[in-house]
């Protein structure tokens, strides 16, 4: 499939979910394990859905309680709600709360660490 075809939405083949508008991939098994995995190996999580855009699929950014936080796409806003109660996390509109801050916390110490 040519790049045009991309930025057009089509697909080869005509198969598959629809994803006009982005150049991303839709979300795989590998990206809920890993954040099954993340969830049942940290405390207090935290879920923030993250809508579509131009470049990207939904994605969903789990943040733990020390401010450790991963972020993978998602089939859309629906499953990331439902993803949080099957795993029961509470889960929030990220354009509406914004980022916690232990979050930004977290990644500069992380930045601090690479540096020294």
């Amino acid at each position: 499939m040519g790049l045009w075809d991309r930025l057009r939405g089509r697909r080869a083949g005509g198969g598959g979910r629809d994803r006009r508008g982005t150049l991303d991939r839709a979300s795989a098994g590998a990206d809920l394990s890993h954040l099954e995995q993340f969830v049942a190996t940290r405390r207090g999580v935290e879920g923030y859905v993250e809508p579509r855009t131009a470049v990207t699929e939904t994605t969903i950014l789990l943040v733990a309680a020390d401010g450790e936080w991963t972020r993978r796409r998602i089939d859309g806003p629906d499953t990331a709600r439902k993803l949080s109660r099957d795993l029961a996390v509470p889960v929030y509109d990220a354009q509406v709360t914004g980022y916690p801050q232990r979050m930004r916390d977290w990644s500069a110490r992380q930045k601090d660490n690479r540096l020294s």
